[in-house]
């Protein structure tokens, strides 16, 4: 091996967490590779989307400014749903001064901001190789020394996975096993085409605003929930569901998300779109419960999907954030290394000052609140027979509202199953 064929950091995978490492790396003066299955980065991505600004700030002040974004979020919105009924919660905060600071958060599509994010890194002096697909790592003396793909061998200092959910090369350093059904989802998503002005006009937002929409409700009592997201001229439509729940209702998620997408609520928002994209995935569900033990091995960093590194509470989705701030962990460590086997150690300490394993941790007894059956169907309908009451007028005298809401309640929970149900989130949180 010749040193000219040795690069000092091969990253398998574009992705946000993939090209934000090489993005920095490639700015000190790294010899960096990215390899990429995709015939360009961002095809092979699935993820609702959504960017917390924050993170691009660690990149590079104001770069988010240049960035490929869709809409800025001014509107959170959490709706329960029943078979025709729901129930929205619509949060929105103007308490800063407009251009104080970055706006939280934008909707984003993830194949144009992925290329977009990925072309950065190449600008900084990445090099970016892709429709390759690597099959295995080259271990020497116990270290990981470079990749396979192919025929080819590609050798460097550090290899780092950013290689998404299903990280094979984390199975192959031993880092990762493969994931148990109650350990992710299965999850459907469409774009859907429609002018800006009618989603404007639709989600009550001017034409540089969007909502970020969460779901809950309406999936056939399978654990799990939905999302939507206002683009540009599109809106990002999902589910999310518990494959264990789909196998004992012996219906496949496809069936299920037409029906929600039939739901009036829903309907109303997407009515006159065209489908232009339709993809399906595995997500991360466990949170900080599934993150490998170990993140590194001798040679070799794992990051992003590929370690787990996704929140989902019900009302509020994040991934791609700490995707590119693990990335940005990882850079860091690589740079502050004096020597490849301090890189490992590095990362974990650079992701601790960067708050993602601290932040991982206070969301990790959420899994359990969202994964309660009765959080799918009983909740929901509960809440919106409740709200059903309080706006009722018929001409008779109503109940008194205590009284009415106990027996709402006893439709569907004894008191007992509520208490439970109470307290279980209350340790869990």
């Amino acid at each position: 091996m010749e040193d000219e064929e040795k690069f000092d950091v091969i990253i398998i995978g574009a992705g946000p967490a993939g090209s934000a490492c090489a993005y920095i790396l490639a700015r000190e003066g790294k010899n960096v590779l990215i390899i990429e299955r995709g015939d360009i980065a961002g095809n092979k991505n699935v993820t609702g989307g959504r960017l917390y600004t924050y993170a691009l700030e660690l990149l590079e002040p104001g770069l988010y400014k240049e960035a490929v974004l869709e809409r800025k979020v001014v509107s959170e919105q959490i709706m329960l749903l029943t078979e025709k009924t729901g129930l929205t919660i619509d949060y929105f905060d103007e308490s800063e001064p407009s251009g104080a600071l970055p706006p939280q958060s934008y909707t984003v599509l993830r194949a144009p901001f992925d290329e977009w994010l990925a072309g950065k890194a190449e600008e900084q002096g990445a090099m970016l190789a892709t429709g390759i697909l690597v099959n295995d790592l080259i271990m020497k003396d116990g270290k990981v020394v470079g990749v396979k793909a192919g025929e080819d061998e590609m050798y460097a200092d550090i290899v780092i996975a950013a290689d998404g959910v299903n990280s094979f090369m984390a199975q192959k350093a031993g880092l990762k096993k493969e994931w148990n059904s109650h350990e992710v989802g299965v999850g459907v998503k469409e774009i859907i085409e429609l002018p800006a002005e009618v989603i404007s006009n639709r989600f009550q937002v001017c034409e540089d605003e969007g909502v970020a929409r969460t779901l809950l409700g309406n999936t056939d009592g399978v654990q799990g929930g939905g999302f939507l997201y206002t683009n540009k001229n599109s809106i990002s439509l999902g589910l999310v569901l518990s494959p264990e729940a789909l196998a004992r209702q012996k219906r496949s998620i496809a069936d299920i998300y037409q029906d929600f997408k039939m739901h009036p609520a829903i309907y109303r928002a997407i009515e006159g779109g065209t489908t232009i994209e339709y993809s399906a995935h595995l997500v991360p569900e466990n949170g900080w419960n599934s993150v490998p033990e170990k993140l590194y091995r001798d040679g070799f960093l794992v990051i992003g999907d590929a370690a787990g590194f996704v929140i989902n509470t019900g009302t509020m989705i994040r991934g791609i954030d700490l995707a590119i701030v693990s990335g940005v962990a990882a850079a860091r460590a690589v740079l502050a290394a004096t020597a490849p086997s301090e890189v490992g150690p590095e990362y974990v300490r650079t992701l601790e000052e960067l708050h993602v394993p601290a932040t991982m941790k206070l969301f990790a007894g959420w899994p359990q609140i969202t994964g309660m059956e009765r959080m799918a169907a009983t909740y929901p309908a509960m809440a919106n027979e409740m709200l059903r009451f309080m706006f009722k007028v018929d001409g008779t005298v109503p109940e008194k509202m205590p009284k009415a809401m106990y027996q709402i309640m006893k439709k569907y929970v004894s008191l007992g199953q509520l208490l439970s149900d109470a307290w279980k989130g209350f340790k869990a949180i």
